[in-house]
């Protein structure tokens, strides 16, 4: 196997792998946050503090007080409007005394697919003091798709990620002030991944890599709720990094005249580690209709220092330089009656992606949240849920450069520059069940 096919495809895949968990829809960075409807109609503000099976994934404590059986189903539709815009993107190829447009179509329209992320919960009082429960949900799973012939096509083409989060729990009442649970995270992430490959003469066409792996990886999570008074709940729950390790194929096809040896396919492994995450929230009860709701994440971004890639060949190393961010979040809830809830909230959640070198792939901003939603109980027994959310993604920029074939007297260097704006729209219901 050539040194040139040992460095460019697989390295070039493997950032895919790692980067393509980027939704710039709804959260920062690529943690999706939808994991219960209730919580996105009020911005995800006192969900550590908030009770029931829909809170478990923010905390497991938050079962420890369930009567009977709890059952919740959730769906969120995400909707994007956003935008990636050339700004003078450049390409050097072999032979080239100095760079020039990389061409292609300079604006990319919604690259962010619309897509549904689930919510299953359930909890079951065993006793007195113990209740267990499971979570099921979809944390990094969204699609992007970029025209063949845009600018960032070196970057990024497709990126599709399916993710399964199944959180088993344990929850204890240890006395009327005090709930604690644990939970472990089981994780399942299927990838498909592409970008386009230069060819030496603009005037051929691209090639392409693809990229299509899976793996299961683990973690576990941790939470308590503190209850001095009936009106007042303070929640803190932390949840572990996970280190993920993505076994699959890389292939290359499409390479033409002296490139065309490097046509072909060859296996390897993936590893970089997912933030852990520490939330903090509080919930008050004013009266029998007003509840005030407050929340803060700390988010450990700096874990994700680099990608590493493992082949028979040799391994590969690339720096991401992510940092910790800081979400706040305030909410209000306003019960009209027992049956009807209403309410709203509003979120700033900062990116965590470095303003040098940040990838098409990850087209991040700061973003705002504001949120209503809304809880109709038809019996004892059942809820409806629902929920709608404008994000607003503040003004970014693309910028870095990456080398193709780096290494070899075939090196092809690009030079991003570009813009990203947008925002998005999030459609969400569910239904709770007691038995």
């Amino acid at each position: 196997m050539s040194k040139l096919y040992r460095i460019a495809p697989l390295a070039l895949s493997a950032s895919v792998l790692a980067l393509a968990v980027a939704a710039p829809a709804s959260a920062a960075g690529f943690y999706l946050q939808e994991q219960s409807v209730r919580g996105l109609g009020r911005a995800y503000s006192g969900e550590a503090a908030d009770t029931g099976a829909e809170s478990l994934w923010w905390n497991p404590a938050a079962i420890a007080g369930v009567e009977g059986i709890e059952a919740y189903a959730g769906t969120n539709l995400v909707l994007s409007d956003s935008q990636v815009r050339d700004r003078g993107t450049t390409i050097q190829r072999p032979g080239q005394l100095a760079p020039s447009p990389v061409g292609g179509e300079p604006r990319a329209y919604d690259p962010l697919q619309a897509g549904v992320i689930p919510n299953l919960d359930a909890a079951w009082r065993v006793n007195d003091h113990l209740a267990l429960g499971l979570a099921v949900s979809a944390p990094f799973d969204f699609t992007t798709q970029y025209d063949p012939t845009s600018f960032v096509r070196y970057q990024a083409l497709t990126s599709r990620l399916l993710d399964l989060d199944i959180q088993p729990t344990v929850a204890v009442r240890v006395n009327r002030y005090l709930d604690v649970g644990v939970g472990f995270d089981a994780q399942y992430a299927k990838s498909t991944l592409s970008a386009a490959l230069p060819n030496l003469s603009p005037t051929l066409p691209d090639g392409i890599n693809t990229l299509k792996g899976d793996g299961w990886n683990y973690g576990w999570t941790a939470g308590a709720q503190l209850h001095p008074t009936d009106r007042f709940t303070l929640g803190a729950s932390y949840r572990s990094q996970i280190e993920h390790t993505i076994g699959g194929t890389v292939t290359v096809a499409g390479l033409l005249g002296p490139l065309a040896a490097e046509n072909g396919a060859v296996s390897g492994t993936a590893r970089f580690t997912t933030p852990w995450i520490v939330v903090v929230g509080g919930r008050y009860v004013l009266d029998r209709h007003w509840a005030l709701n407050v929340q803060v994440q700390r988010v450990g971004w700096s874990v994700f220092k680099s990608i590493r890639i493992d082949t028979a060949a040799g391994t590969t190393v690339i720096p991401e330089g992510y940092h910790d961010t800081t979400t706040e979040a305030v909410g209000v809830d306003y019960t009209v009656n027992p049956k009807w809830t209403l309410r709203s909230g509003i979120a700033y959640d900062p990116t965590p992606t470095p303003n040098a070198g940040r990838s098409a792939r990850v087209p991040d901003g700061d973003r705002w949240m504001f949120s209503v939603g809304t809880t109709v109980r038809p019996s004892p027994r059942v809820e409806l849920v629902g929920a709608l959310s404008y994000v607003r993604l503040q003004r970014s920029q693309i910028n870095g450069a990456s080398t193709a074939y780096a290494g070899t007297a075939v090196a092809t260097a690009i030079s991003y520059d570009g813009e990203v704006t947008g925002d998005a729209v999030i459609l969400s219901s569910g239904v709770k069940f007691r038995f």
